[in-house]
């Protein structure tokens, strides 16, 4: 998987979280429609978004554009955690 291959995948699973947090979103999306996200600021990965999009385009289907103007840093879900050291061994 490439650069913009995991970076579509992270901003699809953002989208869905998006969606199911504001179902509104999703009865303005027809139920057939491609998707394409675009990230704003990543000018190479629009492109490659677009053009994935386009190579579909034989499709009759409606085409609904994402604009991602901002994400939020990605947090993480440990509450807690604890450290110890150990040698090599140890884990081996």
């Amino acid at each position: 998987m490439n650069s913009f291959e995991l970076r579509n995948t992270e901003l699809i699973k953002e989208f869905n979280r998006y969606v199911r947090e504001h179902p509104k979103v999703a009865d303005q999306i027809p139920n057939d429609a491609l998707i394409v996200l675009q990230l704003e600021g990543d000018e190479a990965f629009n492109t490659w978004a677009r053009q994935l999009v386009e190579s579909r385009q034989g499709e009759a289907r409606p085409l609904v554009v994402v604009k991602i103007k901002k994400l939020r840093p990605i947090r993480s879900r440990i509450r807690q955690l604890e450290l110890e050291e150990a040698s090599h061994r140890d884990i081996a």
